[in-house]
Parts: C-alpha cells; structure tokens; sequence
C-alpha cells in the first residue's frame, strides 16, 4: 500500500477524488476519558459549575465533525448528512466512553471526521472539568467501524 498524499516526487497533495462514485459512507470512533470518581459523580450529577457537560461536549463533537477539513489539512471538506455522539460513563472504571458516527453519501470516507467528533468531546469534557480535576486522561481514540468506499467493509475486533 502506497501513501496517497505525496506525488510521485514526495510532494504533499490532496488525493483526487473527481472520478469516484458517489457512494454510501459511514464511521464510528470511540474514545475514553478517565477521571476521578468525584469528577464523574460532579458530572452524572450536574453539578460542574460551566454547565450540563455532556450537551456541551456532544455540541461540541459535533462542530469538531463539521470542522475536520480545516484541522486536517488533507481532508475534503465534506457535506456530512448525520453526526450522533453520544456518552457512556462508567462508574466501576471512572470514565465516560465516548462514540462518534458521522454518515453522508460522497465521494470519501468520513473517518477522519468520526475521530475529530470523539477527539473534541473529550477535549470539551476536559476543558469543562478540569477545575476540579487536572489529572483526567483521554486515551484509546480509534476507528471501530467504517462502511463505504473502496476499502469495503472494516470492523474493529474486540482483540485488535
């Protein structure tokens, strides 16, 4: 497998997609923010001062999702037609698993786009909670599923 973002002569570019079919594409990410299990309580509870922190981060997930192709500088910008984030907290290991599905019909995957989501809700629950608790930690930011495209059909397996 070649990189598709250099030339022949090693020079970035964006890959030309002026020939592809119009297709059905779709990715899901996760991700996951450990924190204290009083920063989770403050969370479940509403009780974080800046606001109801998951609306915020699925918010902001969102405008991250939408804003991929100006982060990413080889990324198309993108006519998204779905974004759902949505959040699991986890009392036993003190973190709240975050999932990002982006769909749209085009031209290239939405990947990049599913991880953006996850990427900046975690950041934004973060930013939000970070006056009471400095050592949360966001990890294990993936592509579970992607659907569409050339590539076909991925799964990530619960072994990968």
């Amino acid at each position: 497998m070649e990189f598709t973002h250099f030339d022949e002569h090693g020079k970035s570019k964006m890959v030309d997609v002026t020939e592809k079919e119009i297709t059905f594409r779709e990715a899901t990410a996760t991700g996951y923010i450990y924190m204290s299990k009083d920063t989770l309580d403050k969370i479940l509870d509403n009780k974080i001062f800046k606001g109801n922190v998951f609306e915020v981060a699925r918010v902001a997930g969102i405008m991250g999702v939408k804003q991929t192709s100006s982060l990413i500088p080889m990324c198309h910008p993108l006519n998204i037609t779905s974004v759902n984030i949505d959040f699991e907290p986890d009392r036993v290991k003190n973190c709240i698993k975050i999932t990002a599905t982006v769909k749209l019909s085009g031209k290239t995957g939405v990947e990049m786009e599913a991880l953006t989501g996850v990427s900046v809700a975690a950041l934004t629950i973060y930013d939000m909670c970070k006056a009471v608790d400095k050592y949360m930690i966001i990890k294990d930011i993936m592509l579970v599923e992607k659907k569409g495209g050339k590539s076909g059909h991925f799964i990530r397996s619960e072994n990968d």
